[in-house]
């Protein structure tokens, strides 16, 4: 069984990162959380419970948020799953002298999560917007996301353009194993909507 306890911070070089919540709606076949229960080197990731909005500002609290380029929420679980958290814990971090850049890394199926638009509210409290597309055709996207919604793929692109109408920094990101064409047609789709596209490194 793995060892669950209450890491809500880690470090990934220059940036802190926020582990705010395990659920989500995705079950990716390249997830790191069927590897291992930590990520670069962090302590375990499997939260005993949910932490609290008091106990995520004493975490931040108890860190000199100055000397990160970015404050990123990205754990082992969708941070938009609680929204109301990423929501409140964004605009303390934000009300902070210096504050660094927060940038929010998602499936871009808050909307379906939440059963309501929330990208204008998320736009609002968050400086960058990282969608994971992981796949450039719904048929691919169902296949390696394998998301418990049948319109998924729709919504994290409808989702990708209600940002990108609110003027954000937002972007969309593959990992780097899907295919010379894959990319090329993810490109392409990302060009479409008008956003760039990152390609990450899958981390095993």
């Amino acid at each position: 069984m793995l060892n669950k306890k209450l890491t809500i911070t880690y470090e990934v070089g220059e940036n802190l990162y926020l582990n705010i919540t395990n659920q989500c709606p995705c079950n990716c076949t390249f997830c790191i959380r069927n590897n291992g229960d930590g990520a670069y080197g962090s302590d375990s990731l499997w939260l005993e419970h949910e932490p609290t909005l008091d106990e995520i500002r004493t975490a931040l609290d108890n860190l000199d948020l100055t000397k990160y380029k970015e404050i990123v929420f990205c754990g082992y679980g969708e941070p938009t799953c609680r929204l109301n958290a990423l929501l409140n814990i964004s605009g303390y971090i934000k009300s902070k002298p210096n504050a660094p850049t927060v940038r929010l890394n998602t499936n871009g199926l808050s909307n379906l999560i939440n059963k309501k638009t929330t990208s204008k509210l998320i736009c609002s409290v968050c400086d960058v917007i990282s969608i994971s597309l992981n796949a450039p055709d719904k048929d691919e996207y169902m296949a390696v996301t394998r998301p418990k919604f049948d319109n998924a793929f729709e919504a994290l692109i409808d989702f990708t353009k209600q940002c990108v109408a609110e003027n954000a920094n937002v972007r969309m990101t593959v990992v780097d194993v899907i295919g010379d064409e894959a990319l090329k047609k993810a490109e392409f789709l990302c060009d479409s909507i008008g956003v760039p596209l990152w390609v990450r490194k899958l981390e095993i």
